[in-house]
């Protein structure tokens, strides 16, 4: 079955075959720039369903296992050449179901590409260490293994580059994968999930199953020969899976929310710090884990920083990310863009001015477009100083001093990324030792991290594992010793 026709019905992909749902009930996918453009039905699986993914991953994983490093590695190789064949269409797709910028789009799906092309390298790669032994007459060695079947749950913010992240290095560690999809970007996934099937890796090796995460989701949380289980998104929902997994003694990785601040030091240059502020906390209309929310700044250059900040902000395009003037995408679902209101809302109830946007931008279409919003005298109390908005919000904060910042830097639950705008060594230093994050940047935004270096975070935003580069193995593998005397 072909996935790229529009408006059609997208079916499950277990043990090598597109296949519907156990219900026959549909979930319906439409575009936030013109909610009465219907995209394509998935499916609304059942725990039936998923217990057939299982069972064909179990038995897939078996053999998928004993190929080589190479062999698997091969196989993702030629994902990635039908990934990158296929680039514009996967991307336009993102566009038209989640808003993302169609530029922004292609970049997420040559990052894809990109990934595939990562871990299959990995395959060729050592799996283990030779351990000298008290036995002189012993060799001792460790070497890593595959964990079985993993289950991935990912959102609709990065709809092709965190399900590779996850999937490719699952996959070459010689693991079973059901991926499970956010509904709102379970399209994109399905184009993505096509590629697996043309580049003809074996039966059950790969599954996909979309339905509601309170069955789909928390049935991969339950399930007993489910032996790990990845996910990103919300953190209610990921405490919830961690929990769930660790009840049965599962594996799991959590990356979650963050509140992640902009240090702008007074020796910094503006312009560069003003564009980092722009483009990490409002591209991707501000729906990224890593995106700039708070925005901290020596008072010495505040009101300067301001202007500037502002006159940037008011050149914004907003549009359905299709066309080419468009800066800024609509948010990515109707309940999303709900919360952002609440939160502008909460904001000014709660004393801080809002001195630019914020007003819902009206159009023939209906779409769930929002003007990026900027506060001023924010204070570290206020819910949209503490509080994840995954929305075009910023929220500006006065200090004196670089100890200052970093204190308020500090000063929520999350702890994913932060960035600091200085040329003064010891303010840099002192940022990177003490900022309580798990990707901190110099001179350069939040948002954003290389493929082949460790991603995750601290406190609330994270399990405290990390995904992506050569990290990637810690989570998907597990270490076996050998003891061996002839």
């Amino acid at each position: 079955m072909s996935v790229t026709t529009e408006t059609q019905n997208y079916l499950n992909y277990i043990n090598g075959k597109w296949s519907e749902s156990e219900s026959s009930e549909q979930l319906k996918s439409t575009s936030p720039a013109n909610p009465s453009e219907l995209l394509g039905h998935v499916q609304a699986s059942t725990k039936q369903d998923l217990e057939k993914a299982v069972e064909a991953a179990k038995a897939g994983q078996k053999k998928w296992k004993k190929q080589s490093g190479a062999e698997r590695g091969n196989l993702l190789f030629k994902v990635a050449d039908i990934l990158e064949k296929n680039l514009d269409e996967v991307a336009e797709t993102m566009t038209r179901e989640m808003g993302k910028t169609l530029p922004e789009a292609k970049g997420e799906t040559a990052r894809g590409v990109a990934i595939l092309r990562y871990y299959a390298g990995e395959g060729m790669r050592k799996d283990g260490d030779v351990i000298p032994s008290t036995d002189r007459s012993a060799l001792m060695f460790s070497k890593r293994v595959p964990l079985g079947v993993v289950g991935v749950i990912t959102p609709w913010n990065f709809p092709v580059a965190i399900p590779l992240w996850k999937m490719a290095p699952a996959l070459i560690y010689g693991n079973a994968v059901i991926l499970k999809p956010a509904t709102e970007a379970a399209v994109t996934a399905a184009k993505v999930i096509e590629c697996f099937d043309q580049a003809g890796l074996p039966e059950g090796v790969i599954n996909f199953v979309t339905g509601k995460g309170s069955v789909i989701g928390q049935g991969l949380a339950e399930h007993k020969d489910v032996t790990a289980v990845t996910f990103t998104g919300s953190n209610a929902t990921g405490n919830h899976i961690g929990q769930t997994v660790a009840a049965r003694g599962g594996k799991y990785q959590l990356e979650m929310g963050g509140k992640n601040p902009l240090i702008v030091a007074d020796d910094c240059d503006l312009d560069l710090a003003v564009d980092a502020a722009i483009s990490g906390g409002l591209k991707s209309t501000g729906q990224k884990c890593t995106c700039s929310s708070r925005v901290i700044v020596q008072e010495g250059v505040y009101d300067q920083f301001k202007q500037k900040l502002l006159e940037k902000v008011s050149e914004i395009n907003v549009g359905d990310g299709l066309e080419e003037q468009t800066w800024m995408g609509p948010c990515a679902t109707k309940e999303q863009y709900e919360t952002v209101q609440k939160y502008i809302e909460i904001g000014q109830k709660e004393g801080a001015e809002l001195v630019y946007g914020g007003r819902l931008v009206q159009s023939d279409s209906k779409g769930y477009y929002i003007e990026p919003a900027v506060f001023d005298q924010v204070t570290s109390s206020m819910t949209i100083a503490q509080e994840e908005i995954f929305g075009p919000v910023l929220a500006l904060m006065k200090v004196e001093t670089i100890e200052e910042a970093i204190e308020l830097a500090n000063d929520v639950d999350f702890g994913l990324s932060a960035s600091i705008f200085s040329k003064n060594i010891n303010h840099i230093l002192s940022f990177i030792d003490d900022i309580e994050a798990g990707l901190v940047r110099i001179n350069s935004e939040t948002a954003g991290v290389e493929l082949q270096a460790p991603f995750g975070g601290m406190k609330a935003s994270s399990s405290y594992s990390r995904e992506q580069g050569e990290a990637a193995k810690e989570f998907f593998t597990t270490m076996k010793t050998v003891f061996l005397k002839g």
